[in-house]
């Protein structure tokens, strides 16, 4: 019998033990969930229709920057935009999650140490959505503070997992910095010691041992991934220090295999065989974003290039032909968000949690 038959959640929005379940389901299914950044309605729209066509559970977060353009980009107050930004998606994806019959795990990105407003401010408009429902607004939020000190990090992170337990959320914590574009990573030396692109099992064991006893958290650790598409050869991937740090947990405290549950950023562009074998060492979570970028904006550009009169005229100033058909923003966003569609087919697939909902 699989997974997927044994256990079953209801569709939408899913927190606190049913999060716990779906990881658990994902973990012993070796199977990963994409999570996929978004800053819109269109994506997110994208984002459900993919999971309900691959009968997949599917990951939804926003970034700062994701949420403050949810909000609009001509919103007075920038802060508050990424707060309020990333509040109505989450009211957005709440209310449509469940009609498209599948778990979603609603998250916030990288949040380094000046963004810890930014959770905090979301945290407590989670607090007054769970005073309301029962419920929490997000699943978990994610805390990167790879760039402090790991007592910092630690620290942090356990003081506003505190906060996060008491309402049935979860944090995600970086231990080590996940190169590439975002961090200014992406031509270190390849030395497995270096505590930049590869995680130390220490560092793990303290992090299990100090927030294990205050509620559920996930770790992205660094094995040498980045975020961006790199040329081949840049870095090399390690998949073997995740390995190294569930096992150095599973002997030290007794636990059953792989107690911890992992994330794998930097996703887009990596290879097939070293997606697979995370599978092992229970991975759960694998972020795409920069091809889902690249997807939804290949199939608009296509689009105007066939049509290029359409983006110049309203109507032809030769033949008189109108061009609203052709310029409508329900034509070529619709384009945008099939690209991406097409594209979580494959993630799906290599992802192997097609075919696994367990949506009832």
């Amino acid at each position: 019998m699989s997974i997927a038959t044994q256990v079953k959640l209801k569709p939408g929005v899913v927190t606190g033990k049913d999060y716990q379940t779906l990881v658990q389901a994902c973990k012993k299914g070796q199977y990963i969930l994409p999570a996929v950044n978004v800053v819109g309605t269109n994506s997110i729209n994208a984002v459900l229709e993919a999971a309900r066509k691959n009968k997949s559970d599917v990951i939804i977060q926003l970034s700062n920057g994701g949420a403050e353009f949810f909000a609009g980009k001509g919103f007075p107050d920038s802060f508050q935009a990424k707060v309020l930004g990333a509040v109505s998606a989450a009211q957005h994806v709440h209310l449509m999650a469940q009609h498209y019959g599948v778990c979603v795990v609603l998250h916030t990105d990288h949040a380094n140490k000046k963004l810890i407003p930014w959770v905090e401010a979301m945290l407590t408009h989670g607090e007054t959505h769970y005073q309301q429902t029962g419920r929490p607004l997000f699943t978990s939020h994610m805390l990167d503070l790879s760039e402090e000190s790991l007592e910092e990090n630690l620290s942090e992170c356990a003081r506003l997992l505190k906060r996060a337990a008491a309402i049935d959320m979860s944090i995600e914590i970086e231990l080590g910095i996940t190169g590439g574009e975002e961090d200014g990573i992406g031509s270190e030396d390849d030395d497995l010691d270096n505590p930049n692109l590869y995680t130390q099992p220490q560092d793990v064991l303290q992090a299990y041992e100090l927030l294990t006893p205050i509620g559920n958290f996930s770790v992205a650790a660094s094995f040498g991934n980045v975020h961006g598409v790199y040329a081949p050869g840049n870095v090399k991937l390690r998949p073997e220090i995740l390995k190294h740090s569930q096992e150095l947990v599973q002997s030290t405290h007794k636990t059953e295999a792989n107690p911890l549950d992992l994330v794998f950023h930097g996703g887009s562009g990596s290879e097939q065989a070293k997606i697979e074998e995370t599978l092992h060492y229970g991975v759960f979570k694998m972020n795409i974003d920069t091809d889902l970028q690249f997807a939804f904006a290949e199939g608009i550009g296509q689009y105007v290039m066939s049509n290029p009169k359409a983006f110049q005229h309203q109507i032809d100033p030769e033949t008189n032909t109108p061009y609203k058909k052709a310029y409508d923003p329900r034509k070529w966003l619709r384009l945008g968000e099939e690209g991406m569609i097409a594209r979580l087919d494959e993630a799906f697939r290599d992802l192997k949690s097609a075919g696994k909902s367990i949506a009832e």
